[in-house]
């Protein structure tokens, strides 16, 4: 029926009520404005002024026109500013899956930071196993993942955002809570509760590895599938446990945690992946924030 245009026009000879200064104002002489004025009546098929030789006033249909076009007009520059913002990622949405562990520090960093420096980009998180993230980026239902291990894919990136050592966590009463400098060797034959290999394949195997090329054997009480679960089994006095040092945030009242040196590379790593084709402006610095918060705790990983 009309355009921004002609909007522009109506509004603004609506706040001058004079022609002359009206057109000064939108930069354009009198004989254009008064056509556009004109041509927006006739699409309307109502008068929006009453002329005379000496004043320019309102109808009660200009009145009640001159609200809605201002409201469409605003409506119409906060359109521009936000394509604006999103196109240099400083606006819209971003949706981030994660493995429980990542919560423990770095993903709360992260999006603090990432918060900070685009308080316009809505963070959805999103907590996932690793074999739903991949399906979820494949789908393109998350922008971002957080997981255990790398995913060498086709049409996924997959960079190592951290490595952290692990730790050892006992009962509070165990001689090992209470030894300031265990040994791995000190772990044969002790009750040991274990990650699960369907849950968490890279540590089951990282700490089987461990044990088998040491010769220790630990007592395998137990095998379950989250670090959260482990502890709990530690606390109540179940088994010893290495979880990843970032684990050692979360606060159990029978629980202590340990150094224990360990052979060079026997460490929990986290992995950013995301897909190589994915367009949104808002993921080189989601990412660039996810590292930062990786560095910050971990300088040398």
């Amino acid at each position: 029926m009309f355009d921004l245009a002609q909007l522009r026009c109506f509004t603004t000879l609506a706040a001058e009520l004079n022609f002359r200064r009206a057109a000064e104002r939108l930069n354009m002489t009198q004989p254009p404005l008064s056509r556009q004025i004109q041509l927006l009546e006739h699409q309307l098929g109502v008068p929006l002024f009453l002329r005379s030789t000496r004043s320019v006033t309102l109808t009660a249909a200009g009145r009640a026109f001159f609200v809605e076009a201002q409201a469409l007009l605003d409506q119409a520059h906060r359109a521009a500013q936000s394509a604006r913002l999103a196109a240099i990622g400083e606006s819209g949405a971003l949706n981030i899956s994660f493995v429980a562990s990542a919560v423990y520090d770095v993903l709360p960093r992260a999006i603090t930071t990432a918060k900070r420096e685009r308080p316009g980009v809505d963070i959805a998180l999103l907590e996932m196993s690793t074999f739903e993230q991949v399906q979820a980026l494949r789908a393109r239902r998350v922008d971002l993942a957080i997981v255990r291990a790398p995913l060498q894919q086709p049409g996924l990136i997959s960079e190592c955002l951290l490595r952290e050592p692990f730790v050892l966590a006992a009962p509070a009463e165990h001689p090992l809570a209470q030894h300031e400098r265990p040994t791995l060797e000190m772990l044969h034959g002790q009750p040991f509760i274990l990650y699960a290999h369907t849950a968490w394949q890279p540590f089951n195997e990282l700490h089987t590895g461990l044990f088998r090329a040491s010769g220790i054997q630990p007592e395998f009480v137990q095998a379950l599938g989250s670090t959260l679960t482990i502890l709990s089994l530690v606390n109540a006095g179940m088994g010893l446990a290495l979880v990843p040092r970032s684990a050692s945030a979360i606060r159990f009242e029978q629980v202590r945690f340990r150094d224990l040196p360990l052979p060079k590379g026997v460490c929990g790593e986290l992995h950013l992946v995301w897909r190589d084709d994915n367009d949104n402006p808002a993921l080189p610095a989601v990412i660039d924030a996810v590292r930062q918060a990786a560095h910050d705790i971990y300088p040398q990983s």
